[in-house]
């Protein structure tokens, strides 16, 4: 076969491959939903928040009260926190335990589960690749 065979063959295999978008997925982190009551800041979303990252509220409650230094707890749909927090900053602390302990590295997938490593430590494995590393406990 001669090299410009071959090159036609290529440019037409190539004009049949469907283009990727340049953001790969349409996950998007949801915002919180956050206001100050008196001393203490509710988020109000966290039911969505932890259905998307597929984590339970308690998991986020225990790694944002890590974060904040202060108490949170989980009453039905809301995350109260204790303490007057912007929400902001609540935004930033979500959109990092989205980065650390939710969306691979690898393929940037939110496809991912926690399993427990044992001496403060997580394996986080990725369902959409299959990479798994350790990640820190919250």
């Amino acid at each position: 076969m001669a090299d410009e065979e071959y090159l036609a063959l290529l440019d037409r295999a190539f004009s049949k491959v469907p283009e990727l978008s340049a953001a790969g997925s349409d996950f998007v982190i949801p915002k919180a939903d956050a206001f100050n009551e008196g001393n203490k800041s509710i988020i109000r979303n966290i039911a969505a928040i932890a259905d998307k990252a597929r984590r339970k509220p308690d998991e986020i409650a225990k790694y944002m009260s890590k974060e904040l230094a202060v108490p949170v707890n989980v009453e039905e749909q809301r995350m109260i926190i204790n303490g007057k927090f912007s929400a902001d900053d609540l935004d930033k602390k979500i959109r990092r335990y989205f980065e650390i302990y939710v969306v691979c590295r690898e393929c940037g997938k939110p496809d991912t589960h926690l399993e427990g490593a044992g001496r403060g430590m997580f394996y986080l494995v990725c369902e959409a690749c299959g990479a798994r590393y350790g990640v820190k406990s919250y």
